[in-house]
């Protein structure tokens, strides 16, 4: 399949650098936001999850009414929605965006967020919640009789669902990078999520999910995905010194306490931000131009692995990762609208450019 890009969702103009405080839902701005994902050719947008933000199955579902082609990605925790539930409220989704609802699991990385919705399982059983989940969504899509479930965390009689998805089934997404996500996103996932690693970690990682596929008696093998969050200007040289700008906002607000992290946050519970930070620790850059500072000024919360570069700079290091098997790239800046467009005048073109010049050399040389 060919190479896609991903986006993250905001429902307001607040970033990380100029963060607008208690800013609550601008429908004008959303509207604006995906409509230029739209236009400017990215093929996803991610609605994102958090204990104390705004429900992504209303945010998703305006999204699809004011796009065309964008396939919205629903970002899911298991504690919070009853499987049967999900499995019609995903569903009803993509009924109403003509087949472009797709849904990412969270298992859940920390536990004090967990707690905060009522979920107080231990890591290690959130992933085994997940695997059932996943299976019962599955069997929900698929099944046109009632159908029963004694299962360790979910039970029910006879349950019967008429909201049938537009193409059979919805795209599962898993990501994580701990064993119990490998396993479990091997086994079960259309779409295996990874944050931005050096390019010799992200192909061990990529090994590990395709085994475990191969494991599970898979005949094929989850997308994989790769997160990053780029930093681009017309030059390297400028783009180093945006970068540098940038590392010095994210600083400055974590440090007076207006970004999302506190200064005084606690090391991350989650393989994912622990392994970003070990990485962050060997150096300032990696491969062309993977860079590590935005890590430890986040604390690792999340994708933050910034790549910094001219167009043709970020165009190769994205390349970079599509040869190591990545199909879908997920790219997100710090002036969310502003760099959403800038990435789609000047990066996707030029990524979309080589990929399609690489398949007519192909096709001459076949």
């Amino acid at each position: 399949m060919p190479t896609e890009f991903i986006s993250l969702t905001f429902p307001n103009a607040s970033t990380e650098l100029k963060p607008i405080p208690n800013s609550s839902v601008d429908p004008d701005f959303l509207i604006r936001y995906a409509r230029t994902l739209d236009d400017y050719g990215f093929n996803y947008t991610l609605v994102p999850y958090d204990s104390s933000s705004y429900d992504p199955f209303t945010i998703g579902a305006t999204i699809a009414a004011v796009t065309k082609k964008l396939k919205v990605i629903i970002a899911l925790r298991p504690n919070t929605l009853y499987p049967t539930v999900a499995a019609k409220a995903l569903a009803t989704l993509d009924q109403l965006s003509s087949g472009r609802a797709v849904v990412h699991f969270i298992a859940g990385g920390s536990d004090a967020e967990q707690a905060k919705e009522g979920d107080f399982l231990t890591k290690e059983q959130r992933y085994a919640r997940l695997e059932e989940y996943i299976r019962i969504l599955r069997r929900a899509w698929e099944s046109a009789e009632p159908f029963d479930w004694d299962g360790k965390y979910y039970q029910f009689k006879q349950f019967s669902n008429r909201v049938r998805p537009v193409n059979g089934t919805i795209p599962v997404s898993v990501g994580g990078s701990s064993e119990d996500a490998y396993r479990i996103g091997g086994a079960l996932a259309d779409i295996f999520g990874l944050w931005g690693e050096p390019l010799k970690e992200t192909k061990e990682q990529i090994d590990r999910i395709y085994a475990a596929a191969e494991k599970a008696g898979r005949t094929d093998v989850p997308r994989i995905w790769v997160t990053f969050r780029p930093i681009l200007a017309e030059t390297d040289e400028l783009a180093w010194a945006k970068a540098h700008r940038t590392l010095d906002a994210l600083k400055t607000h974590r440090a007076n306490g207006q970004g999302k992290v506190p200064a005084d946050a606690p090391p991350p519970q989650n393989v994912g931000s622990q392994r970003l930070l070990e990485i962050a620790a060997r150096g300032e850059v990696q491969d062309r131009a993977l860079w590590y500072p935005t890590v430890t000024a986040t604390n690792a919360r999340g994708a933050s692995t910034a790549l910094v570069g001219s167009p043709r700079t970020l165009a190769d290091s994205i390349l970079d990762y599509v040869d190591l098997g990545a199909e879908l790239v997920s790219i997100r800046g710090y002036d969310n609208l502003n760099d959403a467009i800038d990435y789609g005048r000047y990066i996707l073109p030029l990524v979309r450019e080589e990929l399609k010049a690489r398949e007519t050399n192909n096709n001459k040389v076949a």
